[in-house]
């Protein structure tokens, strides 16, 4: 819509928290409107002829788009228009990358990812647990299409994703590595370090570079950016943390332009793209996500100590804060600025016993999906990742015993207290 940025005062830098007021946003082009409009339009009219032809040349990466300008003038909002592109540059500020795609849901940034890199004989290399619904993608779905899916643990040291890397190697050219960091839902970290380093290697010895993939959303981008640290592109489900309150759905990738262009255009060609009104209210939230954040993860550290010392059930706590193995204690402090507001606990219990648990509480609602404005709790086992085969699930630690919280913005001590009430409900 605008190049209108301003990014400094004086000499000064503008701080991320005051640029998601007005960054990619020009009050001068819309009769002075402090906030955007709702652009409600399918198509877009051309000043003049040729701007059409140079707009498509440009959209098809035909050729490049001026300094500016690289996404190329507005045509037809399964495309592009005015409210996503705002979205987008206000991400890539964030996330510090060149550039980003919006799209309708994470799962379809996901999806355009792999259809976009990936080829039938290719091997796609992925850290475990995952989502449900990405490893429903990649390991139920692809194969379909004649790719092969390798694992490896998170917490996988350099020596063991770089063996994991050359295994997966030996069964095909290994294009892409997917990881995602914290996983969902034991909070176990993935070393940004140590998967570029092997990727390097593997580099050196194939003459190929896979692309790196980094599904950023329980952290990022206020506790941690996976761009700055080599990753090629960091994915989010923009529905969680950054969209904020539980009332839109939305994904998006952050990366440099030259490997996140062509897979803008592949949105375009599958019919993708972000709708105006969600990407306003993207915008919306993208005001305060940075306060969000903070006040759901000093709230969660709170809940998380209750929890660890409570009286009636021994738990342990999946919070990163009170995770002290010495892997996750040296990736935690190199790549995170904050321990965030998802988190799991583990009981010896049985399944009926933690959907007792569930149903005793009054002020988490049970639902999946995290990052809202108001506190979840979720059994994955039976939910978000009842697709995955048991095996699996249990043996990346996803068990019947395992209850995942989303903190919200609710006052601490009132979710103590629930869980005080719950806890006791059922094992006091």
């Amino acid at each position: 819509m605008s190049d209108y940025k301003k990014t400094k005062i004086g000499d000064r830098d503008l701080m991320p928290e005051t640029l998601m007021m007005s960054y990619g946003y020009d009050p001068r082009l819309s009769q002075g409107a402090v906030k955007p409009p709702v652009f409600l339009t399918s198509t877009f009219t051309f000043e003049k002829a040729e701007d059409g032809e140079e707009f498509f040349n440009v959209m098809s990466g035909r050729k490049p788009g001026p300094e500016g300008q690289e996404r190329g003038g507005l045509i037809y909002s399964r495309f592009n228009h005015p409210n996503v592109e705002i979205v987008e540059d206000r991400l890539a500020l964030l996330e510090e990358a060149e550039t980003a795609v919006a799209f309708s849901s994470g799962m379809g940034a996901i999806s355009a990812v792999l259809f976009k890199t990936l080829r039938p004989g290719d091997v796609i290399l992925h850290s475990t647990p995952l989502y449900g619904g990405t490893e429903t993608l990649i390991r139920g779905m692809m194969p379909d299409f004649g790719i092969v899916p390798r694992s490896f643990k998170a917490t996988s040291s350099y020596d063991e994703i770089l063996a994991a890397m050359c295994a997966a190697a030996k069964d095909g050219k290994l294009a892409m590595v997917f990881i995602e960091t914290p996983s969902n839902p034991t909070n176990d970290l993935v070393d940004f370090e140590a998967v570029i380093k092997a990727i390097d290697v593997v580099e050196a010895e194939t003459g190929h570079r896979p692309l790196s993939v980094c599904d950023n959303t329980m952290m990022g981008p206020v506790f941690q950016q996976a761009i700055p640290h080599g990753i090629d592109i960091a994915l989010y489900s923009l529905t969680k943390y950054i969209g904020g309150h539980s009332d839109l759905v939305a994904g998006a990738i952050c990366g440099a332009r030259k490997v996140v262009e062509p897979i803008r255009r592949v949105r375009g060609a599958m019919g993708l793209n972000l709708d105006p009104h969600t990407s306003w209210m993207i915008s919306r939230s993208l005001e305060t996500l940075s306060i969000r954040m903070q006040r759901g993860g000093e709230s969660a550290e709170k809940v998380a100590r209750w929890l660890a010392d409570n009286p009636y059930k021994k738990a342990k706590v999946l919070h990163l804060s009170l995770m002290d193995d010495a892997h996750t204690k040296a990736v935690f402090q190199r790549q995170c600025k904050g321990a965030g507001s998802t988190f799991a606990f583990v009981l010896d219990a049985s399944r009926k016993e933690m959907f007792a648990l569930i149903n005793a509480l009054q002020i988490f609602k049970s639902a999946v999906s995290l990052g809202g404005s108001e506190s979840l709790v979720c059994h994955p086992a039976s939910t978000t990742h009842s697709g995955v085969p048991a095996a699996d699930r249990d043996a990346s630690g996803v068990t019947d015993g395992l209850v995942r919280l989303s903190i919200g913005l609710e006052h601490p001590e009132d979710l103590i207290a629930d869980l005080d009430h719950a806890f006791k409900t059922v094992f006091g």
